[in-house]
């Protein structure tokens, strides 16, 4: 029933920006934690940035600086603003939140990424 879609993510030149979105449909109750997750090659999937219902925001830190996480709880979404994009930013991007709803109670869900392309 829920589902979590993820747009934004294509092709740019490094120092250039994007902007991905989250959009979380079903029936909700309320949507806690949102965040960005990349996994980078040989390592774990590691969170990009994060942000509680209240607007309260975390980064690691190689992207502190550099990119805004957002959100938008009348739509549901959850918005990832990439500034001064690097190589190494080339991942895909998958969208996470824990999300409530009247059947089951709090669960995680995962979206099924877009891809970010940052040339050289």
């Amino acid at each position: 029933q829920v589902q979590l879609v993820e747009s934004g993510g294509g092709l740019v030149q490094a120092g250039g920006s994007l902007r991905l979105s989250c959009a979380v449909s079903g029936s909700i109750f309320s949507i806690t934690r949102m965040g960005w997750y990349r996994q980078p090659p040989g390592k774990q999937r590691e969170l990009v940035a994060g942000i509680t219902s209240r607007g309260s925001t975390n980064y690691s830190d190689s992207v502190k600086g550099r990119f805004t996480i957002s959100r938008d709880n009348a739509k549901n979404t959850v918005y990832l603003q990439m500034n001064s994009l690097k190589p190494e930013d080339t991942d895909v991007y998958y969208c996470n939140a824990g999300v409530v709803t009247p059947a089951t109670g709090g669960m995680d869900y995962w979206g099924k990424g877009t891809l970010v392309t940052v040339s050289t």
